[in-house]
């Protein structure tokens, strides 16, 4: 297999500078990273953009939960079609409700562009029957990632599901592993070698503190254990 390309949230054009300096192979950009991020102003997306030629993946999300109101909605069109227009690889996006994957929601913010690739984000987890979500988001051609912290429990448990979701994913859409990875889970989520892509928060900053800075050693030494 080849190496795992390494997902680094941020928040600041110096976040792109130093995640790019430590060698990350993508970013996520987003504000407020302590509640799970938000859409961040399209004004910072373009400053990243033109620090960088790394690909962006940018948060479109109103609210910490994953349900959405019509106000919210017509305000994720709007970023999507703006983020769209910009040339991004793609955007973050996900909803739940009532623990299935709310697909309509979905269409309704990618209907004004239908060529804008996502990742569905970890509304996954919440999700009553993850492998049924799988084949249902698979059918969403613009949806060609999911993240996912493989659910709760230990460790061990987590890798299990990952595996389970590579397999029944197979090859229709990426299992992008993320939510808490340290330095030593990513060695072993590399040892396992199912998942191709690992997407990464905290441990790519100085300290546990979800708002410091990325650091460019600590994205060195996750881009070092990921190959």
């Amino acid at each position: 297999m080849s190496r795992l390309l390494l997902e680094v949230i941020v928040q600041t054009v110096e976040d792109a500078r130093a995640a790019a300096e430590g060698g990350a192979d993508r970013l996520e950009v987003v504000r407020t990273i302590g509640e799970g991020g938000l859409t961040p102003p399209l004004s910072l997306v373009r400053a990243i953009a033109a620090e960088t030629l790394l690909p962006l993946r940018v948060m479109v999300r109103e609210n910490n939960g994953f349900e959405t109101t019509p106000a919210e909605l017509s305000a994720l069109r709007r970023a999507a079609d703006e983020l769209a227009a910009l040339g991004v690889d793609g955007i973050v996006l996900g909803f739940a409700r009532s623990q299935d994957p709310g697909l309509e929601d979905m269409r309704s913010v990618l209907a004004g562009a239908p060529g804008l690739r996502v990742t569905f984000h970890r509304a996954f987890d919440v999700l009553r029957d993850p492998l049924d979500a799988i084949d249902r988001l698979a059918e969403l051609p613009q949806v060609d990632r999911i993240l996912t912290s493989g659910g709760d429990g230990t460790f061990e448990a987590r890798c299990e599901r990952l595996w389970e979701y590579w397999a029944r994913a197979w090859g229709r859409v990426e299992i992008v592993a993320g939510g808490g990875v340290t330095e030593e889970t990513l060695g072993r989520i590399v040892r396992m070698g199912c998942i191709r892509e690992v997407h990464v928060g905290r441990a790519a900053r100085d300290g546990v503190n979800p708002d410091a800075p990325v650091s460019a050693d600590s994205v060195r030494r996750l881009r070092e254990l990921v190959g």
